[in-house]
């Protein structure tokens, strides 16, 4: 309990002062070009570019992925599995959204524990037995608790909106995205940390009572990118489970936060180190 309300304090953290350095460059660049007032100017535009972005980034990010809402009567399994996680994470029960592609993967955006949402592809659905989808659903919601998933919003949003300015350069775009993206990459590996996957892991096994649910779910995504090509915003890296970019997307290597798929399999197995033997007595 103690370390999931020291990694929330260290996201709101991270929030907090990049609202505070984006509106100091803002407001410095103001001064610059016009004194007091352009200081003020710029400096309130950033900060009410980071409220819409708070209150609506979850939006804009299902948008971008053309998510769409899941109403109960369509997925009762899954709502059914994702508020009986939540309630053992103790947060409100995140809404449910639905990528219509073949590609298996999951996000979280949103707020917080108070505010956000999950989606699953349809890819996914079709693929994940009961087990693995609850260990994908579980590592989602230990994001959601840590707050992990405020961060990741408002680092997809800024690095996807980088991202889109260099397309307004025209014949300039590809010398505008080898400028542009690496400040993209720049601010999504300040704002987070691999080990927040780790973290994640864990409490995803803690809340399936289980670890060989996500171990399981993350092989299968990863056998998954081997034989399906992903085609997102790179931008976008940061949400999936595993990164779910070929290795020889330059520009989607840049945005790769997730540690070695071995590493966190081998962590989870040995939160149960006796799981082998267990299987050959069953």
């Amino acid at each position: 309990m103690r370390g999931a309300r020291l990694a929330a304090a260290l996201n709101l953290t991270k929030a907090v002062l990049l609202l505070a350095g984006l509106a100091a460059a803002a407001g410095g660049f103001g001064w610059l070009l016009g004194g007091y007032r352009l200081l003020l100017l710029f400096a309130t535009s950033v900060v009410l570019a980071a409220a819409a972005v708070y209150w609506h980034g979850d939006r804009v990010v299902l948008g971008m992925t053309r998510a769409r809402e899941v109403p109960l009567a369509e997925a009762p399994r899954v709502h059914s599995a994702l508020e009986r996680l939540a309630a053992r994470a103790g947060v409100v029960k995140p809404r449910l959204y639905l990528l219509d592609d073949g590609y298996p993967r999951a996000f979280a955006v949103g707020r917080g524990p108070a505010g956000s949402a999950i989606a699953v592809s349809r890819g996914l659905l079709s693929a994940a037995p009961p087990a693995e989808l609850d260990g994908l659903l579980a590592h989602e919601l230990a994001h959601v608790r840590s707050h992990d998933v405020l961060v990741q919003t408002v680092a997809v949003v800024l690095a996807a909106t980088l991202i889109e300015l260099s397309r307004i350069g025209g014949f300039l775009q590809r010398g505008l995205l080898f400028v542009l993206a690496p400040i993209a990459s720049a601010f999504v590996h300040a704002l987070l940390s691999p080990k927040r996957e780790f973290a994640a892991d864990r409490e995803a096994a803690r809340l399936c009572e289980s670890p060989h649910g996500l171990a399981a779910a993350l092989l299968r995504l990863e056998q998954a990118s081997e034989l399906l090509t992903f085609r997102e915003s790179p931008a976008t890296e940061p949400l999936y489970p595993l990164n779910p970019f070929d290795e020889e997307d330059r520009v989607g290597a840049l945005f790769a936060t997730h540690p070695p798929l071995g590493e966190r399999v081998r962590r989870l197995r040995a939160l149960d180190p006796d799981w082998r033997a267990n299987l050959r007595a069953a």
